[in-house]
């Protein structure tokens, strides 16, 4: 579906935007191929700061952003920054293959579906990547969640003595096959999947809202754009159909990401630390029954009121932001390339 048409009620001004991708107008080989190799490139540039997050998160006290930084690097070095990276990126594969097949094939139904429903475009367009969002989330989670428990508990083990205030973690995994194995054989396959339901609970409608959020948002940027447009020529007769180039398109398209991702992580970061505890903290070393979410929230309660399930809001904010800009036009750009006709996205 097209922006064109919303693009064009915003303003005097006749904008033509680049065509819109489906899922049907794709070279699926060469969308997955360049899809693992693009994104591997963006989780490998954006994982620090995860590590970051994530750190914060199991801190029994309030630790800075840059201090934890700084702590990990004097403690571990550089590679302290990229902890349990082989895993996350091994799980990262299927798992955005996963993703982006639910998010085309449900985007492509049911946007087709509302429009012949007679639902106006634009509002189409948004319960079409709201759906889009909920449903590739899901079925990106069935991969996510063990990939996430695992890189998590690699990401914080050893950091006793870094002095950011983190848990205590032994180190006890020799790697990412041996944390599997270790996790498997103690708790089964409830071990690796713990959090998965507070999971579904943070990401399905995060993006869900994100996605949405960001078809919104990309109308309204466009809407500005034009309306900037034709004051810009409000005394030039010759007004005729304003065509974005490649770099307006990209900048574009970041910006909405950038502003859809920072509303998501906002109002999702309370979830996002529960489910982090959750998978991290493993009450079976005291001999003591995993921790419950109820239990967990009444630790963070105590350890730092309310304020505390949003600690790691800064890097988590900066990630979304940075993951959702980077995400959305490595993805636009995927897309173009393995589109099977080039020449009519002109």
């Amino acid at each position: 579906m097209s922006l064109s048409a919303a693009a064009e009620e915003d303003s005097a001004q006749e904008m033509h935007l680049p065509a819109d991708i489906d899922w049907q107008m794709l070279d699926k080989s060469k969308f997955f191929f360049l899809g693992a190799a693009l994104f591997s490139g963006v989780s490998a540039t954006l994982y620090p700061v995860v590590v970051l997050k994530t750190r914060q998160q199991i801190a029994q006290t309030q630790v800075s952003c840059i201090k934890t930084a700084f702590s990990i690097l004097n403690c571990e070095g550089f590679r302290g920054l990229y902890r349990g990276f082989g895993t996350s990126l091994m799980g990262t594969i299927p798992a955005r293959a996963l993703y982006m097949t639910a998010l085309e094939v449900t985007k492509s139904n049911i946007g087709t579906a509302t429009v012949r429903l007679g639902v106006p475009e634009p509002t189409a367009a948004t319960i079409a990547n709201a759906a889009a969002g909920l449903s590739a989330a899901m079925a990106a989670q069935l991969v996510w969640t063990p990939v996430d428990v695992v890189s998590q508990r690699l990401m914080v083990q050893g950091n006793a003595g870094s002095g950011s205030g983190s848990s205590s973690i032994a180190c006890k995994y020799q790697g990412g096959f041996d944390a599997f194995r270790k996790i498997l054989s103690s708790d089964g396959l409830r071990g690796l999947y713990r959090g998965f339901g507070i999971s579904i609970l943070t990401y399905a409608p995060s993006n869900a809202m994100w996605w949405a959020s960001y078809s919104v948002t990309q109308r309204v940027v466009w809407g500005a754009v034009g309306c900037y447009i034709s004051k810009r020529d409000e005394g030039n007769q010759s007004c005729g159909i304003f065509r974005p180039d490649s770099k307006t398109v990209v900048a574009v398209q970041g910006l909405s990401a950038a502003m859809a991702g920072g509303v998501s992580a906002i109002i999702t970061m309370p979830l996002d630390t529960i489910k982090t505890r959750l998978q991290v903290l493993d009450g079976e070393e005291n001999g003591k029954r995993p921790p419950t979410i109820g239990k967990t929230i009444k630790n963070l309660v105590r350890e730092g009121g309310w304020t505390a399930c949003y600690r790691g809001l800064g890097p988590r904010w900066a990630s979304m932001s940075m993951s959702a800009t980077t995400m959305i036009t490595t993805y636009e750009f995927l897309k173009r390339l393995s589109a099977k006709n080039q020449e009519s996205l002109a």
